[in-house]
């Protein structure tokens, strides 16, 4: 059947994908008969959503209707899911409903049931790449990369990588630049230098507040948290940051005390590639595990406070002057 359900917080992913979607379905020239986008502000907006998905397409290609933002994954009245149970099954060939939210569906609900079962293979996940992972946000990077058409050294994809971190709308803005760049060039391959002075970088990160806490550099650290909160960066989303980062750190600490060689560290610590645990591993040279170790129940204890309501900048501040004072 023709459903679609999109979900996940990379809202610039999510955009592509409904770009490449209406472009194989639609008819350029029967664009404004065949399409409709259906807000979530919209009176009954699933309900409009289900009848011109039963509206036959007008002219040639096909027709899609676009339900932003729903919350049928979420919440659903047994009136809606009646209708959802009524409609879905009996969509013509030549429309095409899609959904989209931010949310991840309810597996619960019979709603999210009905739609996963209708959807099939057409349930994709647009989720953001965990900023420590850096690996993965690597491989995202050669992706985007390949699919604008730009070639990138292995340097090259990890100064990107570095430089826009799991924010994906960057990423395509920045190597739209490169590609421009290479393009007056003999030799379209970019590398790492070239990356570094055309790109522009985060001045701050959550991963950077990691490194600054590590060497107990408690003004640097304040300063990034004081950054971050100005830029609008979710206080829970930093401290998530900063817990993978120190649970790495600690697995790392752990099995370089027990001798262990670098595939196994790598294993233990999730790292997927082995030859980064040379850098994990000066990284905490200086440290001992027993520091590490005290470090994650001040996370924890800052991760319950934001969840009970604490104020942002103060919670994060006092803690990260206190995680400084627990490595230095």
């Amino acid at each position: 059947m023709p459903i679609y359900l999109y979900w996940g917080e990379d809202d610039f992913a999510i955009a592509k994908a409904v770009d490449v979607l209406r472009d194989r379905v639609l008819d350029s020239n029967w664009v404004s008969f065949n399409y409709d986008k259906i807000p979530p502000d919209q009176s009954d907006a699933a309900i409009v959503a289900l009848n011109q998905a039963m509206t036959p397409a007008f002219g040639a290609g096909d027709r899609l209707v676009w339900l932003v933002d729903t919350t049928l994954c979420q919440q659903c009245s047994p009136e809606l899911l009646a209708q959802l149970e009524r409609t879905l099954p009996v969509i013509p060939e030549s429309c095409v409903l899609l959904l989209t939210t931010r949310n991840k569906p309810d597996g619960r609900l019979k709603s999210t049931k009905l739609l996963q079962k209708c959807a099939g293979k057409n349930v994709r996940e647009f989720a953001t790449i965990p900023p420590w992972k850096t690996d993965e946000l690597v491989r995202h990077v050669r992706e985007a990369a390949d699919d604008v058409g730009v070639k990138l050294t292995g340097d090259g994809a990890e100064m990107l990588a570095q430089a826009v971190g799991n924010d994906t709308r960057q990423l395509y803005a920045e190597l739209g630049k490169l590609r421009l760049y290479a393009a007056g060039r003999s030799n379209p391959v970019i590398g790492a230098q070239d990356v570094a002075s055309l790109t522009i970088s985060s001045t701050q990160n959550s991963l950077q507040l990691a490194a600054a806490i590590r060497t107990g550099d408690a003004a640097t650290a304040v300063a990034i948290v004081s950054d971050l909160i100005n830029r609008n960066e979710p206080g829970l989303r930093i401290v998530a940051t900063l817990i993978g980062q120190f649970r790495t750190w600690l697995w790392v600490r752990l099995m370089m005390d027990a001798g262990e060689a670098d595939e196994r560290i790598a294993q233990a610590a999730e790292v997927g590639n082995p030859k980064r645990i040379y850098f994990l591993r000066q990284e905490v040279k200086n440290l001992r595990f027993e520091q590490l170790q005290k470090a994650l129940p001040v996370l924890l204890e800052l991760e319950i406070s934001l969840k009970r309501g604490a104020e942002e900048m103060p919670a994060l501040q006092t803690k990260v002057i206190e995680l400084c004072q627990v490595l230095s």
